[in-house]
C-alpha cells in the first residue's frame, strides 16, 4: 500500500551555482519552498542575494544546479518566460516608468504575463487586448491601495508609493510565487510597519512569498522560514527563533544574541 501523495514544492532550488570569472557568488545552494509559505532570505553584503534571485527568477543564468518551480524545470529560461509560468518579482533599484502613468506601469505587468508585447501600453485601449489587462491592473492598484493615484505620472509618486507600484506591478501578472527584492529600504519605520501588515495580508490569501531583506524585525517579525546566505553558501533554513539563536548565524550576520533582537 502506497502512502499519502507529498505535494510538489512551489520552488525547487538545487545544487544551484553561479560562478563570475574566479568568484563563487551563490555556492551550491539547495532550498525549498511549499506553496503557501512565507520565506524571508537574509545575509550580510556581498552574500549572493540578490544573485540567487535572478538565478531563480531567470535574469541570471546558473553556472550549475537547477531550478524547479511547480515542479517544471524553469533552469535556463528567459525571464518573461518565467513570470508567465507565475512567478512575479520586484527589484531591489525601483524599475518605474517614471514619465508613464500609475495605471500604465501596472499595466506592463498584466501584459507580458497575458503573452501580449508590452509595447501595448502605449496604445490606445482600442489596439490593444486591454479587457483582462485593464481587469488585472484595477485589482492590483486597488490591492496597494494606489487606485486614486491611477491617472498621476509614475514619477510624481513619494518613494513609498513607487515601492507599492512596483510590487502593484509584480501583483498583476497574477503570481502563484511573489519574490520581493529589499521592499523596505528606504522606508521609514512607521512605513515599514505598515509594509509588514501588507506583505502578511498577501500570504493570508494564499500568495507564496519569498523576501529578501536587511530590516531583521521585519524578516523576523513575518516570515516562517528564514534561509541565511553567507559568501555564497546557505548556512541556515529554519524558524526565525531557530536562526536568531544559530552560532554560526550570530557569527556571519547578526554579531551577537543582542544584535538579533
Amino acid at each position: 500500500m502506497s502512502g499519502p501523495m507529498l505535494e510538489t514544492p512551489m520552488l525547487e532550488i538545487k545544487n544551484l551555482t553561479r560562478q563570475f570569472g574566479g568568484l563563487t557568488a551563490v555556492d551550491c545552494v539547495n532550498a525549498e519552498i511549499e506553496t503557501g509559505a512565507l520565506v524571508g532570505l537574509i545575509g550580510p553584503n556581498g552574500a549572493g542575494k540578490t544573485t540567487l534571485f535572478n538565478l531563480i527568477s531567470g535574469f541570471t543564468p546558473p553556472s550549475h544546479g537547477e531550478v524547479r518551480f511547480k515542479g517544471q524545470s524553469i533552469t535556463g529560461l528567459k525571464p518573461w518566460k518565467v513570470a508567465r509560468l507565475g512567478m512575479g518579482r520586484t527589484f531591489q533599484n525601483l524599475r518605474i516608468f517614471p514619465n508613464m502613468t500609475v495605471f500604465d506601469n501596472v499595466s506592463v505587468g498584466a501584459i507580458g504575463s497575458l503573452g501580449h508585447n508590452p509595447l501595448h501600453a502605449l496604445l490606445p485601449p482600442r489596439f490593444g487586448p486591454s479587457a483582462e489587462i485593464s481587469r488585472r491592473s484595477w485589482e492590483a492598484l486597488e490591492r496597494v491601495g494606489l487606485e486614486g493615484f491611477s491617472g498621476e505620472l509614475a514619477a510624481n509618486l513619494s518613494y513609498g508609493k513607487r515601492k507599492y507600484l512596483e510590487i502593484a506591478r509584480a501583483l498583476a501578472t497574477k503570481p502563484d510565487l511573489l519574490i520581493l527584492d529589499e521592499p523596505a529600504a528606504g522606508l521609514n519605520d512607521t512605513e515599514t510597519a505598515e509594509l509588514a501588515s501588507f506583505i502578511q495580508g498577501l500570504h493570508g490569501e494564499g500568495l507564496t512569498v519569498l523576501l529578501v531583506e536587511h530590516d531583521m524585525s521585519l524578516v523576523m517579525g513575518i516570515c516562517q522560514t528564514v534561509w541565511v546566505l553567507a559568501a555564497g553558501v546557505k548556512i541556515a533554513d529554519a524558524a526565525p527563533a531557530d536562526v536568531r539563536r544559530d552560532p554560526v548565524v550570530l557569527d556571519a550576520y547578526l554579531g551577537t544574541g543582542e544584535d538579533a533582537e
